[in-house]
């Protein structure tokens, strides 16, 4: 069995305009003051039928729209891009869709429309539940209306997952308690809660650097959010599985598994990534960031910049990187399969004495404990 085929096959289509540049995004987001939706339609179109002629008769199991903001796609755009994913690949009885949506009372609108278009899963982008700390956020909406958009949202999606960026500025623990307990009391089944991270070259970066973005909390306060943020949603029946994603049992996003129990994705859209396995080799897909040159790009009869086949050494780096992420934690065998080199036994060792990981004849998982400091647990397992 080809590799991919333990985690399953998706698809990626990265729509890249939003109405604002939110100044803590380092995400590919363009404003424009008007998009050509035919256009980029057809583009769309084009690279779907280009990937199927290298991968045709594939079960696909997930799509995803994610961006940018793709609840600004009209909806027969959606739908016309899952019309023809279902002509080129076998679709999966359990398909799961997602579409990225901003709460602004102009996108709910069309949640209606895009349900019809065949949309089964909407991801909402509320990120505070605070009007003040939505207007730090560059966010456009205020809580009421994010909070009518996601009754519309549930009224038509039995699915629905939100986000919340905590460890904002001047957030007090008990703040973040009182704003946890009020998005668990609402969630259907999903929640994505991420720290703030300043990302370098984002307008946040850029104050920081400057010494211009006042009342970060500091590392032991972070500590205590992230504690307390597990507790609460453990409790709540939406227990982590993932380092930043919560969900009640049955509930995770499908398409995100595939990335990290290492699937195959196409990903199509500027900047748009993907991992391709074809006669037995993995191939890393990157297209062209900017919107006009990934444009070209298309027209010219290829909407990749890169085209990489992988090593059996990088291979199973990603998957180490990607699996450890999750609850479940990375298979051992599959690492080894995939071209790792046995993990140090005084490695593993060590990191399980301090309560960094757990270990059973199959999996390597990281403890609650060990998540917060992931990066360096991956480092020493990948013996870098």
């Amino acid at each position: 069995m080809e590799d991919w085929k333990n985690a399953g096959f998706g698809l990626y289509v990265h729509w890249p305009f939003c109405q604002s540049k939110c100044p803590y995004c380092d995400f590919n987001s363009h404003v424009a003051s008007h998009v050509d939706q035919d256009l980029w339609l057809d583009a769309y179109l084009a690279e779907i039928e280009r990937y199927a002629k290298l991968c045709p008769g594939r079960l696909l199991n997930s799509v995803f729209f994610g961006g940018g903001t793709p609840s600004l796609m009209e909806e027969r755009v959606v739908a016309a891009i899952l019309d023809a994913a279902a002509k080129h690949w076998t679709i999966a009885n359990d398909l799961e869709i997602t579409l990225e949506a901003n709460p602004g009372s102009v996108e709910a609108t069309r949640f209606e429309g895009y349900r019809n278009a065949g949309v089964t899963r909407v991801s909402m982008g509320i990120q505070a539940l605070d009007d003040h700390d939505l207007r730090r956020l560059g966010r456009l909406h205020t809580v009421d209306e994010a909070m009518r958009a996601f009754e519309i949202a549930r009224d038509n999606f039995d699915r629905v997952s939100f986000d919340l960026i905590y460890a904002r500025q001047d957030q007090s623990l008990a703040a973040w308690e009182t704003e946890l307990s009020r998005a668990l009391s609402m969630a259907v089944d999903h929640l994505s809660l991420y720290q703030l991270t300043i990302e370098p070259g984002t307008v946040f970066g850029e104050r920081f650097d400057r010494g211009k973005l006042a009342g970060l909390p500091d590392e032991d306060l972070s500590a205590e959010m992230y504690a307390l943020t597990q507790e609460l949603c453990r409790d709540a029946g939406l227990a982590a599985y993932e380092v930043s994603n919560h969900a009640a049992p049955g509930a995770a996003s499908r398409h995100n598994l595939i990335y990290w129990r290492y699937g195959d994705y196409i990903g199509i859209g500027p900047g748009a990534h993907g991992r391709l396995t074809l006669s037995g080799k993995r191939f890393a897909t990157i297209a062209p960031r900017e919107p006009g040159s990934w444009l070209k790009a298309v027209k010219t009869g290829s909407g990749d910049e890169e085209f990489a086949a992988l090593t059996q050494e990088e291979q199973a780096l990603e998957y180490l990187l990607m699996a450890m992420r999750l609850t479940e934690g990375m298979d051992r065998s599959r690492y080894a399969a995939l071209g790792g080199d046995e993990i140090s036994p005084p490695d593993i060792a060590a990191l399980e004495e301090l309560g960094m990981i757990v270990t059973t004849e199959r999996k390597v998982m990281a403890t609650e404990k060990g998540r917060p400091v992931l990066n360096s647990i991956i480092r020493r397992l990948a013996g870098v």
